[in-house]
């Protein structure tokens, strides 16, 4: 009886996590509020423009995709600076007071966001075999039917593409750690930390436990988004 109220008493220093209750879970929650929020305004903006570019011709389209492709290498950092004054008091935005608060962080991961999801949306419309357009004429679709059946063939090219741009904002710490601030409440709960800026924090100041536990929770993260990609290509060519 003496050996497992020992045990017992013992316990909660078997389990004893290095951080206060909450503080994980609001971390993550800011995280996927802040990063599935701006891809999905991310997609409803990228998706028509490529539907767009892949379907007309127009001067200067290939500069259109060049600045897109580059878009795709912008550095963080001047993203998070540009949309910082943005919405600091001078700038456009000021009048919003939209400063270290996570719709901030939100405009900040929509401008990282847009740039690989049209690009590859692009891609994916532009690769589709021109027989299937051939086809869609000759069984008398207008415009309208062929792009469907063109997008549709797409589909999995476009859902890879919106993965993809969850992957890089999920994964993205500079811009959002500029405009978020990297804030917590006095009870420790989240209010603009996102794991990526907490992981950097943590580290910064000798807390390796957490900032293994939260880099944990964001590699998984990140390895089940590229679970999904990889079964959504391989779904697609078995398809084909």
């Amino acid at each position: 009886m003496s050996v497992s109220l020992e045990a017992v008493t013992q316990l909660p220093v078997v389990v004893d996590l290095p951080f206060r209750e909450g503080y994980v879970s609001s971390i993550i929650y800011v995280s996927l509020y802040v990063s599935v929020l701006a891809v999905t305004l991310s997609t409803l903006f990228s998706i028509p423009v490529a539907i767009a570019m892949g379907f007309t011709e127009f001067p200067g389209k290939q500069f259109v995709k060049s600045v897109i492709n580059t878009g795709m290498g912008f550095p963080s950092v001047v993203v998070g600076l540009l949309v910082l004054f943005a919405v600091s008091n001078q700038g456009p935005l000021g009048p919003l007071e939209l400063i270290f608060t996570k719709e901030a962080m939100i405009i900040s991961q929509f401008v990282l966001a847009t740039p690989p999801i049209t690009a590859i949306s692009l891609a994916a419309i532009t690769s589709v075999n021109e027989n299937v357009h051939d086809a869609a004429h000759v069984l008398g679709g207008t415009r309208l039917d062929v792009a469907l059946v063109v997008i549709k063939e797409a589909r999995y090219g476009i859902a890879t593409a919106i993965l993809a741009g969850f992957g890089r904002a999920i994964s993205e710490v500079g811009s959002v750690l500029i405009v978020g601030g990297n804030i917590t409440g006095s009870d420790g709960i989240s209010k603009t930390r996102t794991l990526t800026t907490a992981i950097q924090l943590e580290a910064r100041q000798g807390q390796y436990e957490t900032a293994m536990v939260l880099g944990a929770v964001l590699v998984a993260l990140v390895l089940t988004v590229n679970a999904i990609v990889v079964r959504i290509g391989d779904t697609g060519a078995m398809n084909r």
